[in-house]
């Protein structure tokens, strides 16, 4: 059985897909699947449907809908197979699982690449870096479940993917700035600077992009777009951090060619060093950086969408 969320809901036995077209199924089918492997409390599955007060019809409403998801499944089967519809969505104790090979489940195979492309990001082989996390974002074909109406609980699944879709992106867009990909980045960034007209990071990594293909006066002009947006809609500069990379953008300041790991590994490091007179040298450490300024610091993974800042830690590599 192959699992796709990551995009519209697909979920293929062989390849006849088994989704549901009534809404209610389908959102239970959103729910396991999502979940792979994992049982899923029937509590948690009534909620999703009904909302915090399900009618009293509620629990015998729910089997009626595994049981139509079952057939589904059972007609998919090709007829030497050894699972049955009750192994593929297996009855557990308080709830129930769909079953899945992790490899065809669209989210494990991301989160495995993902994981890898980090390991190789941090052991400072930039280019295994990129092609895995690449690799791991290519899983997104859409938005999360984007044909399916979202409860409580597929609302929460749908955020939690978004942060981790967030975080996907700021990393190969710096495994590349490593590799010195700016050119090629720069149609990318500038469409996510268009999608997301507050996110310091994506802004600050086109900035660095744009500074490096010799398009200086273009740089700055994305910073000022920044600016005004966030003035415009929440009364507040950009972060200091962000302001510190316009300085050295105008000064046309070195530091914003460096390049690899001898040095440092994130502009951003590099700038909290030049706006406090430090120089750098091979082997300056990275810390978490400057706060954000204005308001809380959001946690780490904060989900790309409009008005998310630069969270603590996330870099505008080079």
């Amino acid at each position: 059985m192959e699992i796709k969320v990551l995009g519209p809901l697909e979920v293929q036995v062989g390849r006849m897909s088994v989704v549901p077209t009534a809404g209610k199924p389908r959102q239970l089918l959103a729910l396991l699947a999502l979940n792979a492997g994992r049982t899923v409390a029937v509590g948690t599955l009534m909620e999703e449907i009904w909302g915090p007060r399900p009618p009293r019809s509620a629990s015998s409403v729910l089997q009626t809908y595994v049981l139509q998801i079952r057939r589904l499944l059972e007609a998919a089967l090709p007829e030497d197979s050894r699972d049955t519809a009750k192994d593929l969505l297996e009855t557990r104790p308080n709830g129930y699982a769909l079953n899945a090979e992790p490899q065809l489940c669209d989210v494990q195979e991301s989160d495995r690449l993902a994981t890898e492309g980090r390991r190789a990001l941090a052991a400072g082989d930039d280019r295994a870096a990129a092609e895995l996390l690449r690799a791991a974002l290519d899983h997104w074909t859409g938005p999360v479940l984007a044909d399916v109406k979202a409860g409580a609980r597929l609302s929460i699944e749908v955020t939690r993917l978004e942060e981790r879709r967030t975080r996907l992106i700021e990393e190969h867009i710096e495994a590349d700035l490593h590799l010195g990909r700016h050119h090629e980045l720069l149609g990318e960034l500038a469409g996510l600077c268009a999608e997301y007209p507050w996110h310091e990071c994506l802004h600050g990594q086109f900035m660095v992009a744009l500074y490096r293909s010799g398009r200086q006066w273009q740089a700055l002009e994305v910073y000022q777009r920044l600016h005004s947006a966030l003035v415009e809609e929440f009364g507040l500069e950009p972060s200091s951090r962000l302001r510190r990379l316009q300085r050295a953008v105008l000064r046309s300041d070195p530091v914003l060619e460096r390049r690899g790991r001898r040095g440092f590994n994130s502009p951003v490091a590099a700038l909290e060093a030049v706006g406090s007179g430090t120089p750098l040298g091979a082997g300056t450490p990275i810390g978490t950086g400057a706060p954000l300024g204005p308001g809380a610091p959001l946690a780490s993974g904060a989900p790309i969408r409009s008005g998310a800042p630069l969270r603590p830690g996330a870099s505008i590599a080079v």
